[in-house]
């Protein structure tokens, strides 16, 4: 879990609610790594993920679901990352979506001219990562 009390945990956890993309890492059933953007939601305990039905990111998770997450370093030499692993469950995909999620990307969904309603249903299955370790630098 994050330490908020540290002065990194602050800036992690600073970053994970403005970023609006984070990277997932599956591992495929050869072993090698599959990095994919996402948009996330980060609660404060877990990360809320959409995703669409049948993805490969989906099937590798179903066979390990030990996974991690990426921000992009915020520096031009590449500095100020933020590093995640922790297990994600695929859940059955509620009826409502989650009102923190449509807030964050609200504006990005207008720019593209969809609506919260259409991307939710194209993106209809959901993935919870739960973190376990958190570092960075």
């Amino acid at each position: 879990m994050i330490d908020l009390s540290s002065e990194f945990g602050e800036h992690a956890a600073r970053r994970l609610h403005d970023e609006e993309v984070i990277w997932l890492t599956t591992i495929a059933s050869d072993g090698s790594p599959q990095p994919n953007p996402v948009w996330f939601l980060w609660d404060g305990t877990s990360f809320l993920i959409y995703t669409k039905p049948g993805t490969s990111k989906l099937m590798n998770i179903s066979r390990n679901p030990r996974v991690s997450l990426n921000l992009e370093g915020a520096t031009p030499l590449g500095g100020d990352v933020v590093i995640i692993t922790g297990t994600a469950s695929v859940e059955e995909h509620t009826l409502e979506p989650n009102p923190l999620f449509f807030t964050k990307y609200e504006s990005v969904m207008e720019k593209s001219g969809r609506t919260f309603a259409e991307v939710y249903q194209e993106y209809s299955v959901t993935i919870r990562v739960v973190p376990s370790k958190v570092r960075g630098f």
